[in-house]
């Protein structure tokens, strides 16, 4: 590698392993200080929770993927009726809305004062006490994690080749051999690795168990970690909790990996191919019933949330000092987040495909070819390290220094940084290998390097991809909960903070209204995302 290239891609593999070497340098100081009591944190309770993050995952992983099964089938079956891409659409909000959003739609729908609230008491007989511990988890996980399954199988039935299609109508096959020969082994292929996703994304949840649970009889991993440090104090059991919640992780991914799932949880749909099979009446009607129903089962929450946040008195809130600073505070914090996460995801990237060049010309000794395989993965890696896990030991060795709130806000913007990584990589990446292909050689023999070959050649083809992985990292830094959860205090203070203390203090219709606002700003930023993405493409 020429000695004039700049080092922006060791430097953000640095940048990477110093927070996650630090979290986990906290960890280790704790336990040898004390590990009798990390030791002693493995007991009865610890595989308590363990035993019930594992169930509330494996139900959450079954609730969502076998009907997300039947309704990918039916939306595969009727490429081209009146409202299909809006349906499609409206399948991928929840993954740009935070969870404490969707879980507070919940609480609008089955809480002890929701919509449903009448109905339940008189099924029940008696008082309504809301949708609180497992019941709650379930429902929330499969509010984001059938659409995001039903959009994945969806992909796997479009990209069926059209000559399959043709054969079976030409053969007379009925809907039953073709979901038997056709619909069935295309995704029997992908059911593996979307259940693996959306079973590591359920282990790893933090916000809809901290919002939902309802006590210490519901409660994961990653809730206990944030409960032992900010509410019993005792580090030695956070301690004993991460390990266990990082063996958890480093499982998941493991098998999503091997099975081929998408880290990111994103889906490719393209125009669904022409299919020449005509479901019979009766099966036309059975899917409407299953699109309709699944359509209700998401749109419900978010329609709740919008009803909720209506109600509210928008027009205080939004002259609030508290409100207009953790909503500052929120945009600043995010802005910063997705700005380094774009230069740290665009450094990576770069380094890979300069490395990935020098192997190909017999150039590359040992160590850039393990450094090659560290920026290709860098980006990956940080999900088997959840959040809450990196909080939990940067808040374990800023103790004692007494720096763990001053320190807050580095915290936020380095961790949501990173979080964001894999969806900026997966944004900025295509774009930048096909210009480097073209570009490389050229630029070599002309002698452009460095900040002119980034302003003339390299940013007018960049500049859509970065603006993408802006938009989409902002989103996710917005919404998320479980760093500021760790580090928040009055002087340091979110809107996903803010609104979880108006719910602890139950001041619901304030809550409802910063829920409507937040949503709004994420759901605005995932349609820039997604638009800029279209048009790149």
């Amino acid at each position: 590698m020429p000695a004039t290239r700049p080092l922006p891609g060791p430097l953000a593999l640095a940048f990477v392993a110093v927070l996650v070497g630090g979290a986990f340098a906290g960890l280790l100081a704790e336990a040898a200080s004390d590990p009798s009591g990390a030791a002693g944190a493995f007991d009865a309770y610890l595989g308590r929770i363990v035993r019930f993050t594992l169930w509330q995952a494996a139900l959450s992983t079954l609730l969502s993927v076998a009907p997300a099964i039947l309704v990918a089938r039916a939306l595969s079956r009727h490429p081209s009726f009146p409202g299909r891409s809006l349906i499609l659409g409206l399948f991928a909000v929840p993954l740009g809305l935070p969870a404490i959003v969707a879980a507070l739609g919940v609480l609008a729908l089955w809480g002890r004062a929701g919509l449903f609230a009448p109905l339940m008491a008189w099924l029940s007989g008696g008082d309504w006490p809301g949708i609180y511990g497992l019941a709650g988890i379930l429902v929330a996980h499969v509010f984001f994690n059938l659409p995001l399954a039903a959009r994945l199988l969806l992909e796997a039935l479009e990209a069926v080749p059209l000559d399959h299609w043709r054969l079976s109508a030409q053969l007379g096959m009925g809907a039953r051999a073709s979901f038997r020969l056709i619909e069935w082994p295309a995704m029997r292929a992908a059911l593996p690795g979307v259940a693996a996703l959306v079973f590591m994304l359920c282990v790893t949840s933090f916000t809809i168990v901290l919002m939902l649970g309802g006590g210490p009889a519901a409660t994961t991993l990653e809730v206990a970690i944030y409960q032992a440090l900010r509410f019993d104090f005792d580090p030695a059991r956070a301690v004993a909790l991460t390990l266990v919640q990082v063996a958890l992780t480093v499982a998941a991914v493991a098998a999503m990996a091997r099975l081929g799932a998408s880290p990111t949880g994103e889906a490719s749909l393209a125009l669904a191919p022409r299919r020449y099979d005509r479901p019979s009446p009766a099966g036309t009607a059975l899917d409407a019933v299953l699109i309709a129903a699944a359509v209700l089962f998401v749109a419900g929450p978010m329609a709740a949330t919008v009803v909720a946040g209506l109600e509210a008195d928008l027009g205080r809130l939004a002259t609030e000092a508290r409100v207009r600073d953790a909503a500052a505070t929120s945009l600043l914090l995010a802005a910063a987040a997705a700005t380094l996460s774009a230069a740290l995801s665009l450094a990576l990237v770069a380094m890979r495909r300069r490395l990935e060049t020098a192997r190909s010309s017999s150039r590359a000794g040992l160590l850039a070819r393990l450094l090659e395989w560290a920026a290709g993965n860098g980006a990956l890696f940080v999900l088997v390290v959840p959040p809450t896990v990196i909080g939990a030991g940067w808040f374990i060795l800023l103790l004692p220094a007494g720096m763990v709130f001053a320190a807050a806000p580095v915290m936020v913007v380095a961790v949501n940084a990173v979080m964001a990584m894999p969806f900026a990589v997966r944004a900025i990446r295509p774009a930048h290998d096909a210009a480097a292909a073209r570009h490389d050689r050229l630029a070599a023999q002309l002698g452009i390097a460095g900040w002119a070959r980034l302003r003339l050649i390299d940013w007018p083809v960049l500049r859509r991809p970065l603006f993408t992985a802006l938009a989409f990292a902002m989103a996710l830094s917005l919404g998320d909960l479980g760093v500021i959860a760790l580090f928040g205090s009055e002087s340091v203070r979110t809107l996903p903070y803010l609104l979880m203390e108006r719910m602890g203090s139950y001041r619901t219709q304030d809550a409802a209204g910063l829920a409507l606002m937040l949503g709004a700003l994420c759901l605005a930023l995932m349609a820039a995302a997604n638009r800029l993405g279209r048009e790149r493409a």
